[in-house]
């Protein structure tokens, strides 16, 4: 399906998990750029498809297991908000659903109520960083902040690198920044490579989640490049979409980009993180995500320390899947708060 070198020449070491929920996994310290490991990656695109197109009906869960992998996947979004409107109040709203994203009468029925569930981040732009921060004070939760000329990446690259260090010192403990998809499309990997190095060092401490745009990036095969290539670089995420391209997180663009996850793991011992967004709106979506980082990369990527959702809409689709649990009935989506 994805052909690379020889596994053989790498070694692999166990994975690092995190304490915390909210407690960042180990960095990515990057590694030099190997343009032959870039050139000769090869994408088998009908075996991509028929992988995904049967990974939502082979496998499924019902009841109770249902219930326990929809909260799971409550802890891995990062609910967002990216909207031109965007405004304090909606933030603080966000912000706190973000800390209490079910209703504590469904977590008491579910035996859930001592567990802390809480969304892994808050994504918004730079201007709300601030508030968000103020917003989840004594949370434990992160901001996430998207930058670098979001969603294009056209901005001139003093200014989004200026942008990443305002969002750091807002508060933001991650950013998401977005790849120039000319350099991929043109095959100037070492122009991507210096440019995500710049990003990473920009962000300082705070983790840097690298946006790929895949539904610009022409192919499959360019898409494994580009995260081989931003991964080298020092990216603790790879991420599909800034969820504001004509397509957006499929699962053939998300196999991809998980088989080169595996495959740097293998060759530096360095588990990168993954994150889909873009049209995940339903638990059955987000079920199926799941499913895919548990038979791809394994447990450790069913924790917010390795794997998010950009999500907006996804959360009151599972609450109302969570009700019906309880219930037995469907419930309107006005029976719980507004993210």
């Amino acid at each position: 399906m994805v052909t690379t070198r020889s596994d053989a020449a790498r070694a692999t070491t166990a994975p690092r998990t995190a304490s915390s929920p909210h407690e960042p996994h180990p960095r990515n310290p990057g590694m030099p750029l190997e343009l032959d490991w870039v050139r000769e990656a090869r994408v088998n695109r009908s075996a991509v498809e028929r992988r995904t197109a049967t990974l939502g009906t082979r496998r499924s869960v019902k009841k109770e297991w249902q219930a326990a992998w929809l909260l799971r996947a409550i802890t891995c979004m990062d609910l967002t908000t990216l909207a031109g409107d965007d405004t304090p109040g909606r933030v603080r709203r966000l912000c706190a659903k973000a800390a209490q994203p079910v209703r504590p009468d469904l977590l008491e029925a579910l035996g859930a109520g001592d567990l802390g569930i809480t969304t892994g981040a808050v994504c918004v732009y730079h201007a709300m960083v601030e508030t968000a921060v103020e917003a989840l004070d004594g949370t434990g939760i992160p901001v996430a902040a998207v930058s670098t000329g979001f969603p294009h990446g056209l901005s001139p690259m003093a200014q989004k690198l200026a942008e990443i260090r305002a969002s750091v010192e807002a508060g933001a403990q991650e950013i998401d920044i977005v790849i120039t998809r000319a350099h991929v499309l043109t095959g100037d990997w070492d122009a991507l490579y210096r440019e995500m190095q710049a990003y990473r060092e920009a962000c300082g401490d705070a983790h840097v989640k690298a946006i790929l745009a895949t539904g610009e990036l022409g192919t499959l095969r360019n898409v494994y490049r580009a995260s081989l290539v931003c991964m080298m670089a020092g990216a603790d995420f790879i991420k599909t979409s800034t969820g504001k391209e004509s397509v957006n997180a499929t699962l053939p663009f998300g196999l991809v980009m998980a088989r080169a996850i595996r495959e740097y793991r293998s060759h530096t011992g360095v588990s990168v993180g993954f994150k889909p967004a873009g049209g995940i709106r339903t638990a059955k979506d987000a079920l199926t995500w799941l499913f895919l980082m548990k038979e791809e990369l394994g447990d450790d990527w069913l924790s917010p320390t390795l794997f998010r959702f950009g999500a907006s809409s996804l959360l009151g689709d599972i609450e109302r899947q969570l009700e019906h649990h309880v219930t037995g009935r469907y419930s309107a989506s006005n029976r719980h708060p507004l993210a």
